[in-house]
C-alpha cells in the first residue's frame, strides 16, 4: 500500500498553530494548488488542500510562511470524522505533512538556511533544488 502526497502552491492565509495537551505544536494552513489542465473555458481550476503539521516543523512553518508564500508539502492524504453540533457525521480530507519545504520570500534568521530563499534547508527533502517561478498573477486570491 502507498499513501503518499507531494503538492506545490501557495498559502491562502497565514499558517494557525496551536498544541495539543501533551504539548505537541500543531499547523494548520491552505495552499491553493493550480491544476494542470484547464477547464472548458480555457482557464486554470485551483485545488485548496488543508496540510496539518506537527511537531518542530509545525513551528517552523508558522513562524517562516505566511500568506501568499510558495511552500512545497510531501505527506499523507488522511480521512477523519467526527460529530458536529447538530449530530451529523462530518468527513475533513487533509494532507498530514511530513516534509514542508518553503519555497518564495523570507528573512535568513537561524544558522542553516537555504541561500535561494532565506529559510532553513533540509538537504534530505525531495524539493531541495531550484525554487519553481510562479508570479503572483498565478495565484486565484
Amino acid at each position: 500500500m502507498l499513501n503518499r502526497a507531494i503538492v506545490l502552491g501557495r498559502l491562502t492565509k497565514d499558517p494557525e498553530m496551536r498544541y495539543t495537551q501533551s504539548g505537541t505544536a500543531v499547523t494548520t494552513f491552505t495552499l491553493a494548488v493550480d491544476r494542470r489542465t484547464t477547464n472548458q473555458q480555457g482557464e486554470r481550476e485551483t485545488d485548496f488542500l488543508p496540510i496539518v503539521v506537527f511537531g518542530k516543523t509545525a513551528e517552523s512553518s508558522a513562524q517562516y510562511l505566511s500568506k501568499g508564500k510558495q511552500a512545497a508539502v510531501e505527506g499523507r492524504i488522511q480521512v477523519r470524522n467526527y460529530e458536529n453540533k447538530e449530530g451529523r457525521r462530518v468527513y475533513v480530507t487533509e494532507i498530514v505533512a511530513e516534509n514542508v519545504q518553503f519555497l518564495s520570500g523570507g528573512n535568513t534568521q537561524g544558522n542553516q538556511s537555504n541561500s535561494n530563499t532565506g529559510y532553513p534547508s533540509n538537504s534530505d527533502s525531495p524539493f531541495s533544488g531550484k525554487p519553481i517561478d510562479i508570479s503572483d498573477d498565478d495565484l486565484p486570491f
